[in-house]
């Protein structure tokens, strides 16, 4: 055995409290969130006559099913309900609830880290497959099904196989313009969309330390997409600097001395990973989607593939039935794919910095297509207001929501109609991820807003030129 371990090791250990001959461990959950969707596993604890074995560790969100628009009386009697049931439980469980007359409320992967609930050397659990974006302050968060949520909410506490390491680095400087989503897409295009599976990744590199937390939380929550079991970057000044003040995280003595374990959470210099992916800034440019899985992905300037081109015949099947739902043609330039509306938001790109970019872009100009945009967060809506962000896009045409999940997963009544594309900030291009036979293309905030004004797909450098963003 060797004395070298990486970060990943280093979480996992301090919260294992037994491994059995299987290899199944059991660990301590630090925080547990749930939302309108947890309804299932309260029923379950209900059903068994338990309890929450720790309510101060347990918080609650709505946000994935809420509507942004007219929700002071929800319209879906389903939705109202599973609001109504989420404040029913947080009150007989003692449970903190960021509801939707709460000030703090957004997305639960937003509100996380805004609210300083999350923090270096944590394991973080959530019924969301993306609450790997926690991983971003060095943080062990992933997400779990209804009955393993139901676990937690009675046992503060979780069985799990221990996943292989992975590190991703990435060196040298972006170039004006591309940003995280650029970075994880460019990723995903080149491992696939398992390259991942059975990993835990860590992002490191000069890149990724030169990255805002805003970008690390971008990085790691797509971590999901390429079939990775979670995301992580060690902590660092940046991430110290972005804690200090929250009103969960410590403060004063006690953040000195949460610090100085924090400093001690990064893979040692002789720490072993199973496998190992090098990726050079300079290679990472503009990105979209033009298929139905994350890792169909090309720079801006490149063109639909060709199936009769690929000499995989598995691999010629999925691009042809890829593109059939798209509606594309083989050897369609990118940017001649015309688009009929936008979306920005999600939990991977519905930050400050991701608002800003994307306002950039569309200072002074006019959308092409009605789009939505909405924030991660109630704080952080209110933050774009005060910066004047809200009225840029109103102005170029597009509607300025309130915070959650929005039209990422069609399930709240922001949807894409059938066989209209979006050119959408969110994680996920499945069939019908934005509403039954809508065509998705991912992409950065600034990506979106530079289809927007073109109203096809477009490289954001070019309406960046001659401005200061």
């Amino acid at each position: 055995m060797t004395d070298a371990h990486t970060l990943f090791d280093k979480v996992w250990a301090e919260h294992e409290i037994v491994r059995q001959d299987n290899g199944e461990c059991l660990l301590w959950i630090d925080r547990h969130f749930v939302h309108e969707g947890s309804f299932h596993a309260f029923n379950q604890v209900k059903a068994r006559g338990g309890t929450v074995a720790e309510p101060g560790l347990t918080f609650g969100v709505a946000d994935h099913y809420v509507p942004t628009r007219h929700r002071r009386e929800i319209a879906n009697p389903d939705i109202a309900r599973m609001v109504a049931l989420l404040k029913e439980n947080a009150g007989t469980h003692e449970i903190t609830l960021f509801g939707l007359d709460d000030p703090r409320q957004g997305i639960v992967h937003v509100i996380g880290p805004e609210q300083g609930l999350t923090l270096p050397g944590l394991v973080i659990v959530c019924g969301d497959s993306h609450t790997s974006t926690h991983g971003a302050f060095g943080a062990l968060s992933f997400g779990i099904g209804a009955s393993e949520v139901a676990h937690v909410l009675m046992t503060q506490t979780l069985w799990q196989k221990k996943p292989k390491r992975m590190r991703v680095t990435v060196d040298g400087a972006l170039a004006e313009g591309i940003g995280a989503k650029d970075i994880a897409l460019t990723l995903i295009a080149r491992i696939g969309a398992d390259g991942a599976q059975g990993h835990a990744i860590e992002f490191a590199g000069s890149t990724i330390r030169n990255l805002s937390m805003e970008g690390r939380l971008t990085l790691c929550n797509m971590s999901i997409e390429a079939g990775a079991r979670c995301g992580m970057v060690a902590p660092d000044e940046t991430t110290l600097a972005y804690v200090r003040g929250r009103p969960f995280a410590p403060q004063g003595d006690m953040l000195d001395r949460a610090a100085q374990h924090w400093q001690t959470l990064h893979s040692d210099a002789d720490a072993a990973f199973e496998r190992e992916v090098t990726l050079a800034a300079a290679d990472v440019v503009p990105i979209v989607t033009w298929g139905i899985t994350p890792a169909d992905a090309l720079p801006i300037d490149g063109a639909v593939p060709d199936p009769a081109r690929e000499s995989n015949p598995a691999r010629a099947t999925q691009i042809a039935e890829a593109i059939d739902y798209m509606g594309l043609t083989p050897g369609q330039k990118l940017t001649d794919v015309r688009i009929d509306r936008v979306f920005i938001g999600s939990c991977t790109n519905s930050r400050i910095e991701d608002l800003r970019a994307a306002a950039a872009i569309l200072a002074g100009r006019t959308s092409k297509v009605p789009g939505l945009v909405s924030p991660g967060s109630t704080s952080v809506k209110r933050q774009a207001e005060d910066e004047g962000l809200d009225r840029i896009f109103r102005t170029a045409g597009l509607e300025w929501a309130e915070s959650g999940c929005s039209m990422c997963v069609g399930i709240n009544g922001d949807l894409v109609p059938p066989g209209e594309r979006c050119a959408s900030s969110t994680n996920r291009n499945f069939r019908g991820r934005q509403g039954p036979g809508a065509r998705t293309h991912i992409m950065s905030p600034a990506m979106v807003a530079a289809a927007a004004v073109s109203g096809h797909l477009a490289d954001a450098r070019v309406f960046l030129a001659g401005r200061k963003g």
